[in-house]
């Protein structure tokens, strides 16, 4: 018996010795089909338009819960990015044939992509949502994940929380307060919590810029160092001062009272100058240390 034949078969129409079948070659799987991410649907920078599976939304202006946590975010963020990538607010992207929409913050990798010859799809996406709708929330997520961004991060700000979201299970996932997002995209994990917090997210833009070796903050260092370098060094040259001081007060004046020796070892080094110059003339302690 032949074996069993694959692929699709068309029936042809019965001829006069019967029906005859074509077999056809094996179709191959469907890919899927994504519209280049700068053919846009939309106006950008000309209309508030955007589009989230064919359905019309208005990209409105913030209140100020939202304009605030923008600048928050983008003040983190642009700092922790690795060199070769770039971060953009609110760049609009073709994300499927239905869906043209901007996210508040997105990170793509610099120049562009070899394979497309236009700039690279964003890799991690941050949302904000206020007043936005869970639907158009959730459903951005789906279609930035189906288009190829590794990551979506939301913040809901009425709840202070962040969550990312799970292809696996279909939703936001809420990160801790004290966990970290770390990525290859970042020279070092940000806090959850410096998301939320304008004190936290100064201290971590700090750490962000020297981790990269910026030149300013090397420069303070390096100014840092030399003034505790040159503290120590007139503390040595004080104590010796200090010492010397005393044995000629003994040697001049004989047993030298604690209150004096107090005062010698609490005296800057202009004073300790003074003092040196004086005890050639002096004729007594207290003529010494008046003035």
């Amino acid at each position: 018996m032949d074996p069993k034949p694959t692929g699709a078969a068309l029936l042809l129409a019965p001829a006069a010795r019967g029906g005859a079948a074509v077999r056809l070659p094996p179709a191959e799987p469907q890919r899927a089909h994504f519209p280049a991410v700068d053919e846009h649907l939309v106006a950008p920078e000309v209309t508030r338009d955007e589009r989230i599976r064919g359905r019309k939304v208005v990209a409105a202006p913030a209140l100020e819960p939202h304009a605030e946590q923008q600048v928050r975010l983008d003040f983190l963020i642009a700092p922790h990015l690795r060199p070769g990538y770039i971060g953009a607010a609110d760049l609009i992207t073709r994300v499927a044939e239905g869906s043209d929409f901007a996210t508040d913050l997105s990170i793509r990798r610099a120049g562009l992509d070899p394979a497309t010859g236009r700039r690279y799809l964003e890799e991690l996406s941050f949302e904000i949502v206020n007043e936005q709708s869970m639907q158009d929330a959730r459903e951005k997520a789906e279609d930035l994940v189906a288009r190829g961004v590794r990551r979506v991060f939301v913040i809901f700000v009425k709840r202070d929380e962040v969550a990312e979201w799970s292809a696996a299970e279909g939703r936001f996932v809420l990160l801790a307060p004290d966990a970290t997002i770390e990525d290859p995209c970042l020279v070092r994990p940000v806090p959850v919590r410096a998301l939320l917090d304008g004190a936290a997210a100064e201290r971590e833009v700090v750490r962000a810029l020297e981790r990269k070796g910026n030149p300013e903050i090397e420069a303070i260092k390096a100014r840092e160092r030399k003034a505790a370098l040159d503290e120590g060094r007139r503390a040595g040259l004080d104590e010796g001062q200090r010492a010397v001081l005393l044995r000629q007060l003994r040697a001049r004046f004989g047993e030298v009272p604690e209150a004096r020796r107090e005062q010698v070892l609490a005296a800057s080094g202009e004073r300790l100058a003074v003092w040196a110059e004086r005890i050639l003339t002096a004729k007594t302690l207290d003529e010494l240390f008046e003035g």
